[in-house]
């Protein structure tokens, strides 16, 4: 048995719905999935974070919806990265690199 999926940090979630839309739009359950899919099971979002972060990005103007049909041939939401979006992915993913190798650091440092 899987070990459960690790909480998200706050802010965490906007970061990851920007990355899993960067190359092409996708619905709520195939951003999700591809987050799953991505991190082998570490990382989940829960549905009701992931449509509010959803709600609140697209108010920023960050990402844009249309409707369309799933793989399953079922309506769906689809959500794509609008310009400014891509230039907050990459000042997110910029200020998470240096985040994370701080705390790598203070992880292996030898005091």
């Amino acid at each position: 048995m899987g070990e459960k999926p690790l909480a998200l940090l706050q802010g965490t979630v906007d970061l990851l719905i920007l990355r899993a839309i960067e190359r092409e739009a996708a619905h709520g359950y195939a951003i999700a999935r591809w987050v799953r899919e991505q991190t082998d099971g570490v990382l989940g979002i829960e549905d009701a974070a992931l449509y509010q972060a959803l709600h609140r990005l697209e108010a920023k103007g960050w990402i844009e919806s249309s409707w369309g049909l799933s793989e399953n041939n079922r309506k769906a939401k689809y959500y794509a990265l609008t310009a400014p979006g891509r230039r907050q992915l990459r000042a997110e993913m910029s200020a998470w690199k240096r985040y994370a190798g701080a705390v790598f650091k203070l992880i292996d440092s030898r005091r």
